[in-house]
């Protein structure tokens, strides 16, 4: 059913300003960064764009994955020098947690509990705690990751589970291959041509993502053996490349952002327009076949705002490359052309900072929208999560 909310100036939540570090490899320039370091060095750099003001913040949202527990989202704020009147929450939706952190910000606008958040996720699995069961003795039983579904209906790792969909859905290994060689190959055209200059921190002695590949050819991505299942079709060139980043979002009203730019605030993309936030979706689905949840959560997104195939085949669409299987499988369940998704490249090539992932598809939407796209077109952030969840975003690039 369509969102309760009455839209007003007010309480119509707008993404005012996107910033991201660049993607780093596990064990590379950010190993010895702390999530809350990560997330406090994008916070800073969004201080910087006009309208995010810090006195004004009613609250930092965070989502992170892989952390040790606490509260990073108010470490990170506390680290990057905010009032220490502002608070912050943390979010654990796996995979999808920066773009719950989003969506929940702009809920909380509409419900009118404030007029500023910064929200978005971070995550450095280089520095991501051990973690361990005390057993009844007292021993420790260390596990790499946790549990997210009963063992008994099957709770396979994200690799085994990009098998299961790519045998379930009848997804080839040459279909796999190719598209990933795509997101390989348009992410190095973007950074070519600039496109991520404006979204981009510098960090840690990095100013561009390291995961691009301009050197990958169809006979090099055909010599990788199967990654996780004998046989199988995922490998490490279809897959993604697990990394270290952030990004943070300011989210305010449609109120607010009118007034900025009324007063001239050019960081809201030159004409007076902005990512308008319309409705989102969370759904469940197998466990077993986690990588296609993001195609429920956008079928439920549809039923709920009346968008059709027709509208999201010119949406601007971003959905986290984690394997190449998964984004053919949902591109095929929800009747959409792959080549519409991740206009510069996903996650196969950028990488895949487990919480923070959501909140660079946000920022990777305001940034292509700012480079000539007509206000009124829709922008859809969608993601699939482990344990069986899918979440999808409608936003629209609209006039203020």
């Amino acid at each position: 059913m369509p969102s309760a909310f009455i839209n007003t100036p007010e309480t119509t939540p707008v993404v005012i300003a996107a910033k991201r570090l660049p993607t780093a490899k596990v064990g590379g320039p950010y190993k010895n960064y702390r999530a809350h370091e990560l997330a406090a060095a994008a916070i800073t750099g969004i201080l910087s764009e006009p309208g995010v003001d810090p006195d004004g913040i009613t609250d930092v949202i965070v989502g992170n994955a892989t952390g040790g527990g606490g509260n990073v989202a108010r470490l990170a704020a506390l680290t990057a020098g905010l009032p220490d009147r502002v608070p912050g929450l943390s979010v654990d939706r796996q995979c999808g947690s920066g773009l719950e952190a989003i969506v929940l910000a702009c809920r909380l606008i509409q419900a009118g509990a404030g007029d500023l958040y910064l929200a978005g996720g971070v995550e450095s699995i280089s520095t991501a705690p051990a973690r361990a069961h005390r057993g009844s003795d007292g021993e420790l039983d260390f596990f790499d990751r946790a549990q997210f579904a009963p063992l008994e209906s099957g709770d396979p790792d994200a690799g085994e589970a990009a098998e299961n969909v790519a045998t379930h859905y009848g997804i080839s290994r040459q279909r796999q291959d190719d598209y990933a060689l795509q997101s390989h190959a348009r992410a190095v055209e973007a950074a070519r041509n600039g496109h991520f200059e404006h979204e981009i921190l510098p960090f840690g002695g990095l100013s561009a993502d390291q995961g691009p590949r301009a050197n990958l050819t169809p006979e090099l991505m055909a010599r990788f053996p199967a990654a996780f299942v004998p046989g199988g079709t995922v490998t490490a060139g279809n897959s993604c490349p697990y990394s270290d980043g952030a990004a943070i979002v300011a989210v305010t009203t449609l109120a607010r952002a009118r007034t900025l730019a009324a007063e001239g605030a050019t960081a809201l993309g030159g004409p007076a327009v902005g990512l308008v936030f319309r409705d989102s979706a969370v759904t469940g689905n197998d466990p077993t076949l986690l990588g296609v949840g993001a195609a429920h959560s956008t079928r439920a997104l549809m039923a709920r705002t009346g968008l059709t195939t027709g509208r999201l085949r010119n949406s601007m669409l971003e959905y986290n490359e984690a394997f190449a299987a998964q984004v053919l499988a949902t591109a095929d369940l929800l009747d959409l052309d792959p080549n519409l998704l991740n206009y510069d490249g996903g996650a196969l090539a950028l990488g895949h900072p487990y919480g923070a992932s959501g909140a660079i598809l946000v920022t990777r939407l305001l940034a292509r929208a700012r480079r000539g796209i007509a206000p009124g077109t829709d922008a859809i952030a969608m993601i699939s999560m482990a344990g069986g969840m899918g979440i999808s975003a409608h936003f629209q690039w609209d006039q203020l």
